[in-house]
């Protein structure tokens, strides 16, 4: 498996200094959150798009992936009653496949928990409806372009929408597509009923990307969340991807976040 981290736990640290400073701590990979580039991946030219690929090859990380990716955005809902809206999110989300493409990276995590829960007067079943509609075109994109969109599971306090791994799995194979899959979340896999290591097993095959916090918002390692079984549940179901490091609350620093998250994860994984 292959280490990653988010590149907004650094803050305000321009991202060429991340890509090198995680590249020396030994990080396979950065994950990208392109709200902290601009407002939308619209307004990233071809020219930066370039450069990013050719900085994180340079410092010799890959960039595992985009995630927060309707952060800042405006009119953007996946389960909007407004036709307009999910028209208008839907080509969004096609521009974030030719932008995850052009940096050089192949998944995008769709968390956007703000985005999709459901407004008044919306039923579980039409938000369903609509959100697959939203995501047809993206997914037809994102096959043309090499890039797997990947639908994450959030919990009740974050979301109404989607709130468990096996819902997400339900959810993603109704377009019976390699390139959208589910990402998976210690966090919120930590608020599921299920123990973790269970929802890991029962999800093989679905899932393309992980996500490695603990249920106190922080890093793997800097709280209660034992990560030996879910190293063992990861290996037990062949996945081989990408365990990125996400966290919430920044209070250690990105250095420390960063440093004692891998030696955690490399120590758990071995």
């Amino acid at each position: 498996m292959k280490f990653s981290i988010c590149n907004e736990t650094f803050k305000d640290w321009p991202l060429d200094d991340i890509f090198t400073y995680c590249a020396k701590l030994g990080y396979d990979a950065v994950e990208v959150a392109p709200f902290t580039l601009a407002a939308h991946v619209t307004d990233i030219s071809a020219a930066e798009r370039a450069r990013i690929r050719a900085s994180a090859a340079r410092a010799g990380v890959a960039i595992s992936a985009i995630h927060w990716v309707l952060v800042r955005t405006e009119g953007m809902h996946l389960t909007s009653p407004e036709a307009a809206t999910r028209e208008r999110t839907a080509r969004y989300f096609c521009d974030l496949v030719d932008f995850c493409a052009d940096i050089g990276s192949d998944t995008i995590v769709v968390g956007s928990p703000k985005q999709r829960s459901l407004l008044l007067g919306v039923t579980s079943e039409q938000a369903w409806t609509w959100a697959t509609e939203v995501f047809l075109p993206s997914v037809a994109r994102a096959t043309e372009r090499g890039v797997t969109i990947c639908f994450e599971p959030l919990p009740l306090e974050d979301t109404n929408f989607i709130t468990t791994a096996a819902e997400a799995v339900r959810f993603t194979q109704q377009l019976n597509s390699p390139h959208f899959k589910v990402i998976l979340d210690v966090r919120a896999m930590s608020w599921e009923e299920k123990p973790i290591p269970q929802i890991l097993r029962e999800s093989r095959g679905h899932f393309a990307y992980v996500h490695a916090n603990d249920k106190n918002l922080k890093g793997p390692g800097f709280g209660a969340v034992d990560f030996a079984p879910i190293a063992a549940a990861l290996r037990e179901v062949g996945y081989d991807g990408t365990v990125s490091v996400e966290v919430f609350n920044y209070d250690e620093g990105p250095e420390t976040i960063a440093t004692q998250s891998l030696a955690y994860l490399k120590r758990t994984f071995a």
